[in-house]
């Protein structure tokens, strides 16, 4: 059998496309990653521009659903920082406060 050099289309034999479903903890760097995006966007929202404003707004509705599936990705591998989730829970405790007020 002659030998056929592996091209990009081609794997090896034991090479699986699935990954692991135990990828590990969360990262530090997601949880204050969205602290930080959090509580800028709660400073975009405290301005008195409208278009500023807005953009506070809509920034803080779209991480909501993103911080509570990193929330939910946390309870399945491991919480990572503690103190980095708990910087982030009370950044997303604020949030919810400034949209539900």
């Amino acid at each position: 059998m002659a030998h056929v050099a592996p091209t990009s289309h081609r794997r090896g034999a034991r090479v699986s496309h699935r990954h692991s479903r135990t990828d590990g903890p969360i990262q530090p760097t997601t949880w204050l990653g969205l602290t930080f995006a959090l509580i800028f966007g709660l400073v975009l929202t405290g301005r008195s521009h409208v278009g500023v404003h807005a953009a506070g707004i809509t920034l803080l509705l779209m991480l909501v659903p993103l911080t509570l599936a990193v929330f939910a990705s946390a309870l399945r591998h491991g919480v990572g920082s503690t103190k980095a989730a708990l910087s982030t829970g009370i950044a997303f405790a604020l949030v919810l406060l400034n949209l539900l007020v």
